[in-house]
This record gives C-alpha cells, structure tokens and sequence, in this order.
C-alpha cells in the first residue's frame, strides 16, 4: 500500500500533519485550498540507494524513481510502459527564441499520449492498494484518458466526469478504454464538482487533481527524469503550460527533493504559461493575491486542458513560481495556436494547444525581459496534437500551411510544386 518510507502528509497552508488513509485529501481545517504534500523519511530512501544504483537500473518508466516514491514494495503497478520520455535538443527553437539553449521533453509519448498517465498511474495504484473498486476524476481529457487507460490495464473500473465540450478525440479514448463517460452540461467547474458529489455519496476513490495529494507524487516523475537526463545539471529555466496548477507543482516537488539530496547543481526557475481566457493565477502573481482566498474567474481558452476557472493546486503552483524566481506568463489564443506549428517544425515534436502554450510562454518571457540571450531552458510539452486534430488544422492553416490537390500526374506535380514554391 503506502511506503514505510512516508512519514505523513502535511498541509501547504497551515502546516497541520496527517497519516495516509483511503480518505484522506485534504486539510481539514483549510479545506480545499489546503492541499497536502507527502513526506518522507529520507535516511530510508536513500539507505543503499543513490545515483549509481539508479545508473544501472534498466527499468525506463517512472518506476525506476520508486524510492522516492509513495508506493510500497510489492505493490501491483500497472503494466503500461509509463514515463522514460524523451528529451530532445532543440537549437532552431533555441536561435527563434533568442536564448543560448532549449530542450523539449515530450511527454506526448506516454500510453494514453499525455503527462497525466504519471498522475493516473499514481492515484490507481494508491487506490487500488487501499482496497478501491472504482476511481473517478474530473477532467477536460488528458487526466480522464489517462485514469481510463491506467484502470483498464489494471483491470479496475473508472467513471469519468468530462465537459460536454471535450474534443472528440479525448472522450472517443475514454470510451475506448470502457470507462463509464458522463458528459456533463456546463465546463471543468461543474464537472469538476459533480465528481466531488459522487465521491461523498458512492465513496469512491478520488483521482481529481488538487484533491488527491498522489497526483503531485506522479506528476514529479517527470523533472526526475528531465533532471537524469541532463546529467543532474539543470537549465536556467522550465517552462510549463498551467491549468489546475499541479504539473508545475510536481515539477517543484521533484526538483526540490533533488536538492535536497545533493543530487542537481540548483534548483532553476519555474515559469507557468497560462492562456489569456484562462489566467487566475496571471492575475494572482502580477496583483499579490492570495491564491487560497481568489475567487474563481471565467475561463474560456481554445486550449481546453488548461483552462480552469478555479485553479484546484494552486497553491502549489504559485509556491512553485514565486520560491525558484520564476512568473507566470499570459499567452493569447493566438499565440498557443501558432505554436504548436512552430514546435512541429523546430524540433519534431507534435503538441496539442496547452501542451503548445509551454513554448509560446517561452516567447513571451523573452519578449518580457525575464530571459536575457544566454539562458539555458527547458520545455514541458505535455501532451499530443492527436488529441485535438480541429485546433491543430486551425493552426496550420493560419500558418499558411495547406495540402496541394491534384490529377495523378507528373506533369500536374511539377506545376503545382512550381506554383506553391
């Protein structure tokens, strides 16, 4: 079930302390704005356990990092080939942006095509070591096709609660993997909700994002992996798009743990791109808000698994910017629109909308002042072009990019590669 190794669960807000349970979330007197960090023993974690050991550990999935993890021995872990993404240099996109150095993880890669298959990955097999029939989460797709394809590896039953607005792509995936799919009529709030209900009425593991403190424990897989693969010697900077706030809040997480350790040379700068239709926690950086007590705001973005009215880890994710140096940047509709043709052709990696908006924040620091020419920056993309094909049409077309019809024949090819040349 839960490692030895874990010695709590402490609150972000007040610092109050709790021991693991199959009902255990959030703070109890913070509610839930006071989301709970996991802690350990790390004289055990490490105890004949360190970097060599990890060196010749041929496993590539997140589950080389399970030492570091919450997840007990002997604990079934879905068969999914979770984690081990690829790190790709990319010196075109470094020369555009006008910085010495960019590397673009792709999290795209994973099963079910996004970064939130370590989160699902997580909560499942929590869940399932507490004893849970089924587990449910709210989501705009990523985190629901992850939970549905983890569950069915696993052979354990998901419900999934999703706008009725998702891209097709997403809720086709969900069905595929024979999840019980509810469409619900209104955004990720009501959505969001409503799976709140049904976990209090039916007592079903909750997955949701800024509720189940595992979640942070998945999503920090991936800056282990980012920190390894750069031999342990990080970038100025990380970039992330930020929706719920609980990507950059693991992000933190790993990396601190890391420092901690003695393992990376510094901890770098977390920034948090946000769409422009969907920037609480813009507004809460640029004006000092308090995160905890910041009323929801109306989101409407183009990149649907960013945009959330009320940031659910938010008070991780703004720990995560404001404690490394870092800022959350606003980037319009526009702007993560055009880059996903940009990331495309600059370093192969194919991006939907939220997981495009990491570069377009990118640019936006840089025209910002909040990176000089010798920075060295690392990009999340978090999840696949596949999963929204109506946005990525939208953004190659405004690129100017469209395919050339023809008669199948030689003479028609040459005149119409002559006339698109």
């Amino acid at each position: 079930m839960i490692s030895p190794a874990v010695t709590g669960l402490r609150c972000v807000l007040c610092a109050a302390a709790y021991q693991p349970a199959v009902d255990r979330y959030v703070c109890d007197r913070c509610g839930p704005p006071g989301t709970l960090d996991v802690e350990y023993d790390w004289d055990r974690v490490t105890d004949g356990w360190g970097r060599h050991v990890l060196a010749a550990d041929p496993d590539p999935t997140m589950w080389r990092w399970r030492r570091m993890l919450p997840v007990a021995a002997g604990a079934a872990l879905p068969p999914l080939a979770i984690g081990g993404t690829p790190l790709y240099e990319a010196p075109r996109l470094a020369e555009r942006a006008g910085v010495a150095r960019v590397v673009v993880k792709d999290e795209g890669r994973q099963p079910t095509a996004s970064l939130k298959d370590r989160a699902s990955a997580m909560a499942a097999v929590i869940g399932a070591g507490f004893g849970a029939e089924v587990i449910t989460t709210a989501s705009t797709g990523n985190a629901a096709a992850a939970l549905a394809g983890v569950t069915a590896s696993m052979d354990l039953r998901s419900v999934i609660f999703v706008p009725e607005t998702a891209p097709e792509a997403k809720v086709a995936q969900l069905l595929a993997y024979g999840a019980t799919v509810v469409l619900v009529r209104g955004n990720y709030a009501a959505a969001f909700d409503l799976s709140e209900r049904a976990v209090e009425h039916y007592g079903w593991y909750d997955r949701n994002t800024g509720i189940n403190p595992y979640t942070t424990e998945g999503k920090k897989t991936a800056a282990l992996e980012l920190a390894e693969q750069l031999s342990w010697s990080m970038p100025d900077a990380v970039f992330t798009a930020v929706g719920d706030g609980s990507i950059i809040g693991g992000l933190h997480k790993g990396l601190v743990e890391l420092d901690r350790l003695g393992w990376i040379d510094r901890i770098p700068r977390l920034f948090g791109a946000q769409a422009a239709g969907s920037d609480y926690l813009v507004q809460a950086f640029e004006s000092g808000e308090d995160v905890a007590t910041k009323q929801a705001i109306a989101a409407d973005t183009v990149a649907d698994s960013i945009s959330a009215d009320l940031p659910r880890d938010r008070v991780k994710a703004m720990r995560a910017v404001r404690t490394t140096g870092g800022a959350f940047v606003r980037v319009d509709d526009d702007a993560i629109l055009a880059a996903i043709p940009v990331l495309a052709r600059g370093c192969g990696v194919f991006a939907e909308p939220a997981a495009a908006a990491a570069w377009a924040g990118v640019k936006r620091a840089v025209a910002d002042g909040l990176l000089g020419a010798g920075a060295t920056v690392a990009v999340l993309s978090t999840g696949s072009g596949l999963k929204d094909i109506a946005s990525v049409r939208r953004a190659v077309a405004a690129a100017g990019s469209h395919p050339i019809v023809i008669e199948p024949d030689l003479g028609a090819l040459e005149q119409a590669l002559e006339e698109d040349g």
